[in-house]
This record gives C-alpha cells, structure tokens and sequence, in this order.
C-alpha cells in the first residue's frame, strides 16, 4: 500500500465513514433512495437478512462494517464495537461434523463479516490456517480425567491467540482494500504475555503495516518476553513497560482517544488500528473453535446431537469467553459458560455480587496473562444485559474509569444465569498440575490448570455431569518454570532452557518449535520506559517527534 501524505482530513477512509454516516442520516431523514440501492446490492449477492453492521457500545449512532471495525480496532468514544445481532448458524452441527476445521472457520466468520466476498474470506482462512500449524486438525480435543481439553496452542506462537492472530494480520490488509486505505496501519497492543508476540508473529513485515507491543517488564515468563524480544522484522517494535498490563492496556486506550496524535500520524500517512482482543477481527475467529469443537464432539460420538455441553475459560481480559458465549446464542448449544480465574479475582467477585472494582492489589500469579483487573471485553457482555443502551453502558464504564468500580442492577444480574465464576489461587494451581500429570501423565500450563482446578469445584458445586469442554489457552512449554516447579519442587535449580528439555522428557513431547527457535536467538528489542512514556515512545519509532 503507498503512504498518503496530506493532513487526513481527506482521506479515503475518513470518506468512507463519513458516507456511512450519511446513508444513515438519510434514512432517518425519510430519504430511502440510499438505502434501496444498498438493500439491492446486498439482495443481489444473496446478503439481504444476513447483513451484519457494527456500532460502539458507548454510541449506538455510528453504524459501521465489519471491515470498518476491523480498521478502527476502537471507537472513537472508547467503546468497543459490537455486531448488531447476533446471527444464527446457517449449518447444522451434523453437517458442521463433516468440515475441516477451515470450513468451519468460513461458516462461523462469513455471518459476522458480511461485506467481505466469499473469496476474500476463504482467502484469509486459508493463508492462517496452514502448516504455520503443528496439527493438521488445528485445535484438537484430548480427554483427560472426564473433561475433554481444547488444546489451542498449536500455532507458531504456542498459544490461543494464534487462533485469531493469525488470521487478523490478512483480515485487515482484506479490510484496507475494501476501504482504499493507503495510510499504513499501526498495530498498537498491550499484552499479558500471550497476544504480544501471537500480534507480532503475525504481522512482522506485511507490507503497509507496523506493530508496537507493550508488556508489563518482570510481568511476562522468561519463556513469553524472550519470544517478544527476539522478534524479527523492520516493522516491529517492543516495549516493556514498569508498570502492570492494566497500565499498559489503559495507556494504549488513551493513545487510541489521542485526537492530537491521530492528527500527527495523519500528517504522515499513518494511522492507528489494534491486534488486541478489543478488536472484532480477534473476537470473530475466536468463535470458531467452539463450534468447532462441538461438532467434533459429535462426529466422534462423545455426545449426542442436540446435548448441551458446558465450557471452562481461563479468563482475564474476557474475550476467550465471550467468544464461547457469542457461539451458545449463534446455536451452539452450550449450557454454563464457566469463567475462571487466578488470585486476581475479580470477574470472580463480579459473577458472585454484580459489583465490579478494580480497586485491590494487583497480584504477579504463575498464570501471567490473566493477571488482569480491568478486563475490557466485559464491556461487550455489560452492553448486551444493558439491553443494547449505550447511555446506560457508558455510565458505567466511567465509573470504572474514574472510580475504579461500578454495579450492575438486579434485572440485568439476572441475564447473567449462564454464567459461572470461580478462581483457584496458586497452590491449587500448583496441585492441579501435579495431580493430571501423576495421574494421567497429561501436563497442564498454568492457566488450562486453573480452569482445570475451577471445574473441579463447579462439579463438586452443582454435581452437574454434563460433558464438558476446558479450554486449554497455552503450551506448558510457555511457562516451563511454574509447571515443572508444580511437577516437583527438585527442578528449580535447573535453567529455563535445561527445564525445557526435562519437560520434553517427563512429558513425552517434543519440544515446539516456537521454543527452539528462541534457545540462541539474539535480543533485538530491549527498550523499556515508563508508563508515562508510552506516546512519545510511539511517536519516537515512528518517526513523528
């Protein structure tokens, strides 16, 4: 793509909007000539009741694409972009039985991107799920102690972001064409640990793009900054940050809302979009493997067809499980969605008395990406029991902002009722991995332990014996250390890399390459700032100061 210089004030993309802006406004004018000729192209592709626009949980007024919320990553209003329903699977669960995981993928993501063509979709699908993947099946389902564990960490990164990060990098390029964007695309994204290097993997040297990562510095594995700070490509950029990843997810937020900044980046033909779980393009594919492992749970016989089934999320930023919650109303039948937690527990708090507070000490677990106590998807679900109000979300969402809490009513506590929430503090972390491996041989990272150890408790809870999927979000190659400490306190005093090849031992499995090509990769990123540095960190690398 070429770089258009000029203020932005004229760009393609701001054109874009703004006619999106109009057609609206010409409708509620009574002015319906737009809309038909719209309403004609969608009839003619066959689109007509399966259109789906987006519109920020702040705003209800802007509507918007899927391509267009794609590009943006985040209102302008600091809302997040939501579909303006929910579609209904248009395959049934015997006929998704049948298709590859690639397939599956088109049938979920082509209802919520519905102006992307049948062959730009299947593009994208294909250029992601490839052999960048160690498993031909992509997310296969292991049975272990009565669960059955949806490992997600087949990918180049060994972990569930790949599951969605390595389609967004060609999603959004799909999206600026459409658009005529000839800015080039900043991806900025603060990470726990996980989606950093997933983002940076995925989007190192496409062309028209760059990507600058925060993380919390001495927040992250050994195993997770080691992958970061290595990455290749001209176009990367990695920081950590002193400081915790709510400050570096609040920082890149503020960047986001910097009008004065966006005007900067314009000036030189640049411009902002996100490779955070904030953005509808990680969201969407993330659906797909609940669908997914539904209907192999069926094709396999494990269930019967119609059986409802419960899934357990590791959860801190909220995006994993929302997307299970997202697949239950597309038809999925689902019946808990089980939302688990580490010692930072406050999804935990908000499920048990409907107040959410951010206000407690941050707490540094061995399950690192979910060392979390703002978690912005929430925002998603809160709109949605708020009956699709934006006024009422937004009120809300500042009292978070500004005191760090806020209380949902009773009637919307009530819609709720799916939900499940625990947490499994570091010692029944530490058991649960011990206790699969003893017993099974089967070892756990530290977050797919703490859902692991939080099912446990549901069952003992509710002695409800429905067939239940764990999502397993991490290699536990990722988190050597904690997982072979958990195994057996002797391993300590080994190095992280010996710990690795220990792991590959005891476990009976090969090392990842992921991990490999990390053990003699030289440093290319040891920038560290202040929380307070972020902007004129960014406008340094990219060249604007």
């Amino acid at each position: 793509m070429r770089r258009q210089r000029g203020n932005g004030e004229g760009s393609l993309l701001t054109e874009a909007f703004n006619r999106m802006d109009a057609w609206g406004e010409a409708r509620e004018r009574g002015k319906p000539k737009v809309f038909r000729a719209e309403h004609r192209t969608l009839k003619k592709k066959g689109m007509e009741k399966m259109e789906v626009l987006y519109s920020s949980t702040r705003d209800g007024r802007e509507k918007i694409t899927a391509s267009q919320a794609i590009l943006k990553g985040l209102s302008e209003d600091g809302g997040l972009f939501v579909p303006d329903h929910i579609p209904a699977l248009s395959c049934t669960m015997r006929e998704l039985a049948d298709k590859s995981y690639q397939e599956t993928a088109y049938e979920v993501m082509k209802l919520f991107l519905t102006d992307f063509t049948e062959e730009e979709l299947k593009t994208c699908i294909a250029r992601a799920y490839d052999s960048k993947f160690d498993t031909e099946v992509i997310a296969p389902l292991v049975e272990a102690e009565g669960a059955y564990y949806l490992e997600l960490f087949h990918g180049a990164t060994i972990a569930f972001k790949d599951m969605a990060l390595s389609i967004l990098p060609h999603l959004m390029i799909a999206s600026a064409k459409k658009n005529h964007v000839e800015n080039e695309i900043v991806i900025l994204t603060a990470t726990s640990g996980d989606t950093g290097k997933a983002a940076l993997a995925g989007f190192a040297d496409v062309a028209g793009t760059k990507i600058i990562v925060f993380y919390p510095k001495n927040g992250v594995s050994p195993i997770q900054e080691k992958q970061m700070v290595t990455q290749k490509g001209d176009n990367t950029f990695v920081v950590g940050i002193h400081g915790n990843f709510d400050d570096a997810q609040t920082g890149v937020k503020m960047l986001f809302n910097d009008k004065e900044l966006a005007e900067e980046m314009a000036g030189h033909g640049l411009q902002f979009s996100s490779a955070n779980s904030i953005n509808i393009g990680r969201l969407v594919p993330q659906v797909v493997y609940y669908v997914y492992a539904y209907a192999q749970l069926l094709k396999e016989e494990k269930i019967q067809d119609g059986e409802q089934i419960n899934v357990v999320v590791p959860t801190g930023n909220f995006g994993n499980i929302l997307a299970a919650f997202y697949a239950k109303h597309m038809g999925v039948p689902i019946h808990k969605l089980i939302c688990a937690s580490n010692e930072n527990k406050v999804l935990y708090d908000f499920f048990q008395t409907g107040d959410y507070d951010r206000n407690r000490e941050f707490k540094l677990t061995s399950s690192p990406s979910m060392d979390i106590l703002i978690s912005s998807n929430l925002e998603r679900l809160i709109y949605r029991i708020a009956g699709g109000d934006p006024e009422k979300n937004a009120r809300l969402m500042k009292s978070l902002s500004e005191q760090g809490s806020y209380q949902i009513t009773a009637e919307m506590r009530e819609q709720l009722a799916d939900f499940y929430g625990n947490f499994a503090d570091e010692a029944e972390t530490a058991g649960r991995i011990r206790a699969m491996y003893e017993n099974t041989g089967y070892v756990l990272d530290t977050h797919t332990a703490v859902a692991s150890a939080v099912y446990k408790k549901y069952a003992s809870d509710t002695q409800d014996g429905t067939k239940t999927v764990i999502a397993s979000t991490a290699s536990p190659f990722k988190f050597t250390r904690s997982v072979m400490n958990a195994i057996d306190p002797k391993y300590d005093a080994m190095g992280d890399f010996d710990l690795v090849d220990e792991l590959s031992k005891i476990g009976n499995v090969a090392v990842p390459k992921a991990i490999d090509e990390i053990r003699t990769a030289p440093v290319l990123h040891d920038h560290v700032c202040d929380k307070t540095e972020m902007k004129a960190v960014v406008k340094q690398f990219l060249g604007i100061e």
